[in-house]
Parts: structure tokens; sequence; C-alpha cells
């Protein structure tokens, strides 16, 4: 099964915004905007991107995919570490340029790539004018080197 997305330019204002038609809006780059949550808790793991492919098989396989700027390349979440996601819900803002993605964090519970829970484990400080990043002790739950090589 292929899925395909609505032209989001064939949609009037109305149907976009208050319709049942899911036609997610790609940037430049043909990207969207993921913000990835944690099912039971709400807890943000991750930010990331998707491509109409990652989408796509986000949407077939109910594991998560998206795309890696950095790589340039599909990323299966999961696919090396184990710590994949299972997707529980999919939402798109009102004009459908973003989406929120709710999963279950699978494997020992690591979203990011540093082997935390999730990605946002330092806050912004300011000192002496200066801004600053503070750990905020949320443990490693596996070694990256050992994971990642």
């Amino acid at each position: 099964m292929t899925i395909a997305f609505a032209d989001p330019q064939s949609l009037d204002h109305a149907a976009l915004e208050e319709g049942t038609i899911f036609a997610p809006r790609f940037d430049a780059h043909g990207l969207i905007t993921v913000v990835t949550t944690e099912a039971g808790t709400n807890d943000i793991l991750m930010v990331a991107h998707m491509n109409a492919e990652a989408l796509a098989l986000t949407l077939e396989t109910g594991i998560a995919h998206y795309w890696s700027r950095s790589r340039q390349a599909l990323w299966k979440k999961g696919e090396t570490s184990g710590e994949m996601q299972e997707v529980v819900e999919l939402r798109t803002d009102c004009d459908q340029d973003c989406l929120v993605m709710t999963v279950r964090q699978t494997g020992r519970g690591a979203a990011c790539h540093t082997g935390r829970k999730t990605c946002f484990y330092r806050r912004v400080t300011l000192s002496d004018g200066s801004a600053n990043l503070e750990d905020t002790g949320l443990p490693r739950l596996f070694d990256p080197k050992a994971v990642y090589g």
C-alpha cells in the first residue's frame, strides 16, 4: 500500500483548516517538522523532520520514520539502536504545516541518540549576561558508543 497525500494547493482555506482531507504542507526542502511525544507522560522526546516518503512509511507501518537532514537519508527510528517508536496518534496543526506524533518508545526507552529518554536533557540558563546550557540530570539509558560505534 502506498499512501498518497492531497496537494494543499488544491484546497481552499476552509478545507485546509477545517476539512477532513490530510494535505501536509511540506516546506521548500520537501520537509515537515514533527514534534514527537511519549504516550502516557506527554514528555517531548524529540523534534525531527519527515519528507513525504517518511510520512507515508510511518502511516503504513505504524513505526516512526524520519528524514535526516544531516545525512540526507531516510531514517527508521531505532533501526540501529532498537529504540523504535510505535505510533499511537498523529496530529496536524490548523494549516497542516507541522505534526505532533505520540509514540510508545520501545527498547530501553531512549529516544535520543545520546542514550537519554529525550533529546531535551539540557536547559538554557543566564549568568552574567551569557546564555549557557545546564544538564538536567537525565541518565543515559544506553552507551551511544557501544550502540553506534
